[in-house]
């Protein structure tokens, strides 16, 4: 059998590697060059150096994209996490009903961003209008409907990834502590939550790179607006990209930074939560 994989795995892995080196590899290896050039299209592109990215440090929409997508994912992350984490422990209780509770919660991650952003600026819009204010009124609003959007929406997901986790901690492990006189909080604290970490580190992981690259949402749900107040990142370089003519490369060196910031973050936390899970 292995002498099999090893003799057919080159047949089977090229269609595959060539799509990734076609779709991903070129076009990422071409988007650092443009980030250096001047351009309007591909093949108009003029070599500039550095120039680019040196006005990315002048530009103060970039500044505050920057703060308030960090804030943004800070507080998304530690909401959605804690939320679904929480109903993942209720739904695992045995309760009746569970499956339906289940597929209810889950159900908001099947509709596309642009839907979901639109649906939640009517309701909040409905809402805010008993006040005479909108979505637009100033951008703290923006920020917390943005934050209501992405909780409701990915909750559901996040908590079938700690339902995984929480049903695969022995049983044993429970029994014991509960023998030794633990109580609920001390489980949590001691057994559970050291049992799910796995859990922990993909549901951070996917939140934390979420609310980065969060754009559909923002765009539907406000649109940077009032004056770019509520922009996030990804808007922000999809703004200069197509909103500023003669801006193409600044847009594009936008772009490699906003990878190598996300790269890094994701990286430093995986590290970290992978590094507190313990072997079952």
């Amino acid at each position: 059998m292995q002498k099999s994989i090893k003799k057919y795995f080159p047949i089977f892995a090229l269609p595959t590697l060539v799509a990734f080196t076609i779709g991903f590899i070129i076009p990422f290896l071409l988007g650092i060059y443009l980030s250096f050039c001047k351009f309007t299209t591909v093949t108009d592109a003029k070599f500039v150096g550095f120039s680019n990215y040196l006005k990315i440090f002048t530009d103060k929409t970039f500044g505050h994209a920057l703060w308030y997508t960090a804030l943004f994912t800070i507080v998304s992350v530690l909401l959605i996490n804690v939320l679904a984490f929480t109903v993942a422990m209720l739904l695992t209780k045995g309760i009746k009903g569970t499956n339906i509770f289940r597929t209810v919660f889950f159900m908001p991650n099947l509709i596309g961003g642009i839907v979901l952003g639109y649906i939640w600026q009517l309701l909040l819009n409905g809402i805010l209008a008993h006040f005479q204010k909108t979505l637009t009124y100033s951008s703290s609003y923006g920020f917390w409907g943005l934050v209501i959007l992405m909780c409701w929406q990915q909750i559901g997901y996040m908590m079938i990834i700690y339902i995984s986790g929480i049903q695969n901690i022995p049983g044993e492990l429970i029994e014991a502590a509960k023998i030794d006189g633990a109580t609920n909080s001390q489980i949590l604290k001691n057994v559970t939550i050291p049992m799910v970490m796995p859990s922990i580190t993909i549901c951070t992981f996917l939140t934390l790179t979420n609310g980065f690259k969060l754009f559909d949402q923002n765009l539907a749900l406000t649109n940077g607006e009032p004056s770019n107040m509520s922009e996030l990142l990804a808007l922000n370089i999809y703004n200069t990209f197509y909103g500023r003519t003669g801006f193409e490369g600044v847009g594009q060196a936008k772009v490699v930074v906003f990878f190598i910031l996300v790269a890094l973050i994701a990286v430093g936390q995986n590290y970290l939560t992978r590094s507190k899970e313990v072997q079952q």
